[in-house]
């Protein structure tokens, strides 16, 4: 059965006997890996009722919301079950001319023992996106949930409890002191989402064992809405990347770059659409059941903060502002107006509100951007394509969205998730989870003799010389077609000399 644990001196020897089955997992099958991820996701998806019951509770969040979670690591799992096998292959590469008559493929093995520090927002997806790829690799797996999402947590460890041992897949339910002792285990790779300040503890906890980590860290994203965007349709898909979860998605928009000819246009597109999905009936953005509230009172009273003093140090309120401490309740909000020493242009906001920002000149919303740090994502809104490349080639970001927001995770198995420098290291999402818990071990096999097998060794020979001399002194231009050619020729040759 899976151990729930929660005191610090139980660590170790579980530590222990992952290491332990680290070396028997190292050994298991494609097909051995794929049944493990089929079997947790079903106990998933059966969990169904547990998991909606424990969203509601800490969110508040929509059956169908829950749903999109449970869609997502459906797709993950049945995608990398379908070709895990090809992953696991030697990947054979390119000969060259230093490899005339050898072999020579990358093999990917399990870095070993990995450890994930999740979080609260959308905790199923990303506990089990991370398991997935571990589970793959063929490494043990060590999730810490969020204490932010207690009854999430407690479903991920009941589910994990029926599927796998605990010195497979352990699922540690606590606190920030949990963290830290785990912390101090060498682990082989670390996965951890969240803020910088811990980010930072990460980094520095595995540069004790050196271990390699990867970090999703969010940031401020920025939406770059050109003057010859689709206004209506630019409102629509802000407002709802800017909303859903109440604005607590790594990914959301966080500050709108508008030009300024149709900014006055696109608050009140933003407003209009804002209504249209969380107030349609009338009857209040509060009762609107597809609104979910604030995960606690610390984080309300810290978005709470940085709207009051940005509406204090002068930002006009374009629309909403309404917020109920007792139900952890913020509207949808648009500020116009913001300066840069407000300090919700210095933060990530993490909540339904959108500050929109007029520039007149391209270069103008680029300087903006560029004083802070590269962010985990960034979209633009327009229809030139000019425009668009203009300001593509000019951002950075851990990914990028034209003309939509937040469909770039979870969606598409095929393409790389992940930040930047503060904004994150490392990908994951399909076969990129798989690699950031996989060592990729380049193997040379000598096979056959490519001329005099014994020239590299000393002494060297005059005619060796002259070659290293030769092939310093000019471009090495022999087309891998070539290459492939002489290779095929030595293997011939080779084995009728055996």
């Amino acid at each position: 059965m899976n151990a729930v644990l929660k005191e610090s001196n139980r660590f170790q020897p579980l530590f222990d006997r992952l290491t332990v089955k680290a070396q028997e997992l190292a050994l298991t099958s494609a097909e051995q890996r794929a049944e493990k991820i089929r079997r947790l996701l079903k106990a998933t998806l059966d969990a169904r009722p547990a998991i909606l019951e424990a969203a509601h509770k800490e969110l508040r969040v929509n059956a169908t919301d829950v749903d999109a979670q449970l869609l997502m690591i459906k797709s993950e799992a049945e995608f990398i079950a379908r070709n895990l096998a090809g992953w696991m292959a030697p990947q054979p590469v390119q000969g060259s001319l230093m490899t005339l008559g050898k072999k020579s493929y990358i093999r990917y093995e399990p870095k070993g023992v990995v450890l994930h520090l999740s979080t609260w927002n959308a905790p199923i997806a990303e506990a089990f996106v991370m398991a997935y790829g571990a589970i793959a690799a063929g490494c043990p797996f060590v999730l810490k949930p969020s204490e932010l999402a207690p009854h999430s947590a407690q479903v991920l460890a009941d589910i994990c409890a029926k599927v796998l041992p605990d010195d497979e897949l352990a699922v540690l339910i606590g606190a920030a002191d949990v963290a830290s002792d785990l912390l101090k285990l060498p682990f082989n790779h670390i996965f951890y989402i969240g803020g910088h300040a811990v980010g930072r503890i990460v980094m520095r906890a595995a540069a004790e064992h050196f271990a390699t980590v990867t970090l999703e860290m969010g940031g401020k994203n920025p939406v770059i809405v050109d003057a010859s965007a689709d206004l209506d349709e630019a409102g629509r898909k802000i407002a709802w990347g800017r909303v859903a979860n109440a604005g607590q998605v790594c990914l959301a928009p966080d500050y709108a770059l508008v030009h300024e000819s149709i900014a006055k246009d696109f608050v009140a597109s933003l407003g209009k659409h804002m209504t249209a999905m969380y107030n349609a009936d009338g009857k209040g953005f509060q009762k609107s059941g597809d609104l979910p509230r604030i995960v606690n009172r610390r984080h309300f009273d810290r978005i709470k903060g940085l709207l009051d003093d940005a509406l204090a140090r002068g930002a006009t309120l374009a629309f909403g502002g309404e917020t109920d401490a007792d139900d952890l309740y913020i509207s949808p909000t648009v500020l116009t107006g913001v300066t840069e020493d407000m300090r919700i242009m210095q933060e990530e906001i993490f909540g339904p509100i959108l500050c929109v920002l007029p520039f007149r000149q391209r270069e103008e919303a680029i300087a903006t951007i560029r004083r802070r740090p590269k962010p985990l994502g960034s979209y633009i809104f327009a229809k030139d394509r000019a425009a668009i490349d203009w300001f593509m080639a000019r951002t950075t970001s851990g990914s990028l969205v034209v003309n939509h927001n937040l469909i770039q995770s979870g969606t598409n198995p095929y393409l790389p998730f992940g930040g930047v420098n503060a904004s994150g290291i490392g990908r994951v999402g399909g076969r990129y989870t798989f690699l950031e818990c996989s060592n990729a071990r380049s193997v040379v096999e000598d096979q056959y003799p490519a001329g005099d097998p014994n020239i590299m060794f000393p002494p060297y020979s005059d005619k060796y010389k002259k070659m290293i001399a030769q092939l310093l002194s000019k471009e090495i231009k022999m087309p891998d077609a070539a290459i492939n050619l002489i290779n095929g020729i030595i293997k011939v040759t080779g084995a009728f000399k055996r």
